[in-house]
């Protein structure tokens, strides 16, 4: 009897750290799986944002380098405005089948890592979602949720809020060249805004970043059904500066940003000639991904499943040939999700005077940067680019409302602006 309640007990703690463990949005839990994309279909640059009763799709893709077919299914979990389960029945928010296969898959060719390729449109035709918000998309094995491979944010619409913004330059003088300031009114209809600060939560995204959102943003003006966010210290971002690029649609046709590559019958080891610290350069715009990264090749009809991979070497070279005091480096960009741990992280190598790193990476174009870390407050961050408020980026407003009898936040509303109309050669 006591083996059988020490049993029940394991059990219990098993699936209660397994769903715990789940809830991570943006993780992969599976090293086999490689090069996740998911998006708008046909735009890879995109947020996935799915239309409320709407004929829009989705596009999963993604590689298992295992090599072999396997029973991959996917379901959703409903979540709050920042990113919280929702202690609700998916029959609330599901309409059809709750989980889904995905059945669309073929065998990698041409290229010299042998992976099966995955496909899905979502959400799938037997399944239907009826309230709007935060989900997460859960990708698992053989039926069995416990057997998570990885997790992506999907944003479900229910527009109710026409949101328009600009970026200006901020008045306060420690921000006012080095940041950029949102500035954005929102006019909504259908719900009522009786009391706007309570119900109506905003997130804002910078080049479609969560690990440097800001939210709890409150308006401050409120004109019936109109609300104003003009705060002359909230909205606000550093400027940053465009981001660094490299090339990879082409292993053999080696782009200027590749020192050099080494080649075998199975693998390929591309080396990056060496990056510096470009905080004390001046501005120069050209155009980018804005952190982001496009699968793409040159020589094979679709990438998805012809593309190879490769092990590429970044390397980053400091002024004193010296570690930088007091700080971790690591890769950073949509190719490392901005996770900051153990496999992003950056040796400092004494030889070299320089840090380095290396990433599995799958042919295509590629924007990334360096974030320093602070060894004693984990949570001060800085890329080693410098900040401008002449750069361009690209915000996000997402808009939530929760009114006092409902159970999840409905995101209302979602406004998209560009920090530059104009596309100057180059500014100083």
């Amino acid at each position: 009897m006591l083996i059988i309640k020490k049993y029940l007990l394991l059990t219990l703690f098993a699936l209660f750290t397994l769903s715990s463990f789940a809830q991570l949005p943006d993780m992969v839990y599976k090293p086999n799986i490689q090069c996740v994309r998911f998006h708008m279909y046909g735009d890879q640059l995109s947020l996935p944002i799915f239309n409320l009763n709407s004929s829009d799709q989705l596009e999963l893709n993604f590689d298992d380098l295992d090599g072999n077919v396997k029973s991959y299914y996917y379901s959703f979990q409903l979540c709050d405005y920042n990113w919280k389960p929702v202690d609700i029945s998916p029959f609330m928010y599901i309409k059809g089948f709750t989980q889904q296969r995905i059945t669309t898959n073929r065998y990698s060719s041409i290229a010299f890592t042998r992976y099966t390729h995955y496909q899905a449109m979502v959400p799938d035709r037997n399944t239907t979602i009826t309230l709007s918000g935060n989900y997460l998309l859960k990708v698992f094995l053989d039926g069995d949720t416990s057997k998570l491979a990885f997790t992506r944010r999907l944003l479900v619409l229910d527009a109710k809020a026409a949101i328009t913004a600009k970026v200006i330059q901020p008045f306060t003088p420690q921000f006012f060249s080095t940041h950029q300031k949102v500035q954005f009114n929102a006019n909504i209809t259908g719900v009522n805004t009786f009391s706007a600060a309570q119900q109506v939560k905003v997130v804002i995204l910078q080049n479609n970043r969560w690990d440097n959102s800001l939210k709890d943003i409150t308006p401050t003006f409120v004109r019936g059904n109109t609300l104003e966010y003009s705060s002359e210290n909230n909205c606000i971002f550093p400027g940053g500066k465009e981001w660094r690029w490299l090339d990879l649609r082409s292993f053999r046709l080696q782009s200027d940003r590749v020192d050099s590559a080494h080649y075998t019958k199975t693998t390929t080891a591309i080396f990056v000639k060496p990056d510096k610290d470009r905080s004390g350069e001046r501005y120069t715009y050209f155009r980018d991904l804005d952190g982001m990264f496009s699968v793409e090749t040159y020589e094979t009809i679709n990438p998805y499943w012809q593309g190879d991979f490769a092990t590429v070497h970044f390397t980053l070279a400091t002024p004193n040939a010296q570690p930088i005091a007091g700080k971790d480096i690591y890769l950073g960009g949509q190719l490392t999700d901005y996770a900051i741990n153990d496999k992003t992280k950056m040796i400092f190598n004494s030889e070299r005077g320089a840090y380095e790193v290396t990433a599995f990476l799958k042919q295509g174009y590629y924007n990334y940067t360096y974030i320093a870390v602070d060894k004693t407050n984990p949570q001060q961050k800085t890329d080693l680019e410098g900040n401008y408020w002449e750069t361009e980026n690209t915000y996000t407003i997402l808009m939530y409302y929760k009114g006092f009898t409902d159970r999840a936040d409905q995101l209302i509303g979602v406004g998209k602006i560009n920090s530059r109309t104009d596309r100057p050669g180059v500014s100083f």
